[in-house]
């Protein structure tokens, strides 16, 4: 069986999560050269360096990134029958719920 399309999911990640996923897995599991990873994904190495750093700082705080989220933060159920939103750099609000 030809798995060319499965491995290139892998090897030529096209989302924005995904790229950054496998840049910071290279990294850090592969051991992966910033400049080797950021010609291979198209990035600035000055970007790694930046994406490695706030990684490193979400790990400490124990809030790493949910790469693959399919839901993201729109809508989640919380205790109590209430509805959580949550939007880029705001913070949780509850709203009632119909």
């Amino acid at each position: 069986m030809d798995d060319l399309l499965c491995r290139q999911f892998f090897l030529q990640p096209e989302l924005p999560t995904h790229r950054r996923y496998e840049a910071l897995r290279r990294y850090f599991i592969n051991g992966q050269a910033l400049a080797e990873i950021a010609d291979c994904l198209g990035y600035r190495v000055s970007s790694l360096k930046s994406m490695v750093c706030r990684f490193r700082a979400s790990c400490a705080r124990g809030t790493p990134p949910p790469f693959f989220s399919q839901k993201g933060a729109v809508d989640l159920r919380v205790s109590g029958g209430q509805k959580t939103r949550m939007g880029p750099n705001r913070p949780l609000w509850r709203m009632p719920v119909s």
